[in-house]
C-alpha cells in the first residue's frame, strides 16, 4: 500500500513539475509577443488548454490519494497542498495568455514602457520558476524569499500606473494604447501574487504551518 502511495505521489510531483514549465512557457511567450511583435496567439492558446488539462488530471489524482490512501500527516500536507498550486498555475496561464491577446495593441509605445514591462515580466516569470524550483527542492528559504520578493513587482506596478496615467493626460491620441498596457502590467503584476500563494503553500507542505492569507488576483 506504501509502495502504491510513493509511486502515485511521485506521479504528482512530476505532473507538477511539468504543469510549472508549461506556465513558464507561457510567460515567455507574453513577453516575446511585447518584445518581437510576432504574432504567438495560436501557440499560447494551444499550452493554455494543455495547462487546463493538467489541471484537471492533477485534481483527479489528489482526489484519489485523498479518498483511496487516505494520506496523513505530511503526504496529506503534500496533496491538499498540490490542490491548491495547481488553481493559481492554472490562472497563471489564463494571464499570460490575456498578455499574448492585447500585445499587438501596445507594440507602438514608446521604448521607456516597453522596458519598465520587459522588467516585471521577467521578475514574475522568475518568481513562477523560483517558486517551482523551490516546491522541487522543498527549499524553504527560496520560498520565503519569492514571498519577499513580491513587493518589489508591486511597487513596479504602481510605479508603471503612475506614469501611464501621466502619459495618457499628456497624449490623448494614444490613450487606449496606454490603457491596454496599465492592463498588461497589472496582468504580470497578478502572476506575481499568483507565484507568492504557490510559495505559500510550498512553505505549509515543508512546516506545516500556513502562512498569512493568499492573495486571491
Amino acid at each position: 500500500m506504501r509502495n502504491r502511495f510513493d509511486s502515485q505521489l511521485e506521479l504528482l510531483n512530476k505532473e507538477l513539475i511539468e504543469m510549472g514549465a508549461l506556465c513558464e512557457e507561457m510567460i515567455e511567450l507574453s513577453y516575446k509577443s511585447l518584445d518581437t511583435g510576432k504574432d504567438f496567439l495560436e501557440s499560447a492558446r494551444a499550452k493554455e488548454t494543455e495547462v487546463d488539462r493538467m489541471e484537471s488530471d492533477i485534481e483527479g489524482l489528489c482526489m484519489k490519494l485523498l479518498l483511496k490512501q487516505q494520506p496523513v500527516a505530511k503526504d496529506l500536507r503534500a496533496v491538499s497542498s498540490a490542490l491548491r498550486m495547481i488553481s493559481d498555475m492554472e490562472r497563471i496561464g489564463d494571464l499570460a495568455l490575456d498578455v499574448v491577446e492585447i500585445a499587438d495593441y501596445v507594440k507602438d509605445c514608446d521604448e521607456e514602457s516597453k522596458h519598465f514591462i520587459e522588467s516585471m515580466a521577467h521578475a514574475a516569470g522568475k518568481m513562477v520558476s523560483d517558486s517551482v524550483e523551490a516546491y522541487v527542492r522543498k527549499d524553504e528559504v527560496l520560498a520565503k524569499a519569492i514571498i519577499d520578493s513580491d513587493d518589489e513587482v508591486d511597487d513596479w506596478f504602481d510605479e508603471m500606473k503612475a506614469r501611464l496615467i501621466e502619459i495618457i493626460s499628456n497624449r490623448g491620441d494614444d490613450g487606449e494604447m496606454y490603457i491596454d498596457l496599465i492592463m498588461i502590467a497589472k496582468y504580470y503584476e497578478r502572476i506575481g501574487d499568483h507565484a507568492t500563494n504557490i510559495a505559500e503553500w510550498v512553505l505549509y507542505y515543508i512546516t506545516g504551518k500556513k502562512v498569512s492569507g493568499g492573495r486571491d488576483s
